[in-house]
């Protein structure tokens, strides 16, 4: 049984976080992402990579909960921090920034001053997959990270953000083994999409990616109006952006 792998109940989120950190239970994972440690990108020849699974990122209270994709292979993977030191990142931090939901604009490594106010973020496959496409299985192997980490913040949680299909394909059956009642069939995942659940909102926001963002699929607009009137719904009080 999966459940064999995450050694027993966890009852606190930086617990629930060192164990995410020690994970092996996805062979081509653990290869890829100790590879890429091992070679590294030559932008980054004279760091120690992470190498490792990223844990979540964000305060143990939090009401608002952004889930991804995976990390990037040389962001967080890099780094060991969600979102940090890619592109990705740049533009999600920078939304949270300009909504009021963190402490600086940018997130380029562990110790660099970031906070998140109110807000988390996490994965849900927590290790760094090749050409950034996780298997189903994989998937589904990591899904009790994530099942776990909403237990712990169902207390505070208010709102939560899916960042791209595969971020929703992956939260909506967490929530419902976290104990959330899911509509079924379960809704479609498109962007400004809003499900309301026990006492918790459910957005779809297009994946911060390269693609989407390079594309203008995505604009920085656009995602600040899916955070803010997430973090409304959340009850969080971001600044105003007038841009």
């Amino acid at each position: 049984m999966p459940g064999r792998l995450y050694g027993g109940a966890v009852d606190a989120l930086a617990d629930l976080d060192l164990r995410i950190a020690g994970c092996r239970a996805c062979p081509r994972l653990v290869d890829w992402r100790e590879e890429v440690a091992r070679t590294r990108r030559a932008a980054f020849a004279d760091q120690t990579y992470w190498g490792r699974p990223v844990p979540g990122f964000g305060p143990p209270d939090a009401r608002l909960l952004i889930v991804g994709l995976a990390p990037a292979a040389h962001g967080g993977n890099r780094t060991g921090r969600m979102f940090t030191g890619d592109r990705s990142g740049d533009v999600l931090y920078q939304a949270l920034y300009d909504v009021g939901l963190a402490s600086q604009p940018t997130s380029v490594a562990v110790g660099d001053g970031l906070e998140l106010y109110g807000v988390r973020v996490t994965a849900p496959v927590h290790c760094a997959p090749p050409a950034n496409k996780p298997t189903p299985g994989e998937r589904e192997t990591c899904r009790p990270w994530l099942v776990q980490e909403l237990r712990l913040l169902r207390p505070t949680l208010r709102a939560v953000v899916a960042l791209g299909a595969f971020g929703w394909q992956a939260t909506l059956p967490a929530l419902t083994e976290a104990g959330w009642s899911v509509p079924r069939p379960r809704p479609a995942f498109t962007h400004g999409a809003r499900v309301a659940l026990d006492g918790l909102d459910l957005f779809g926001c297009f994946h911060v990616s390269q693609r989407n963002t390079f594309t203008g699929r995505l604009t920085p607009a656009m995602l600040r109006e899916v955070l803010r009137t997430a973090a409304a719904a959340a009850g969080l009080r971001g600044a105003p952006y007038d841009g």
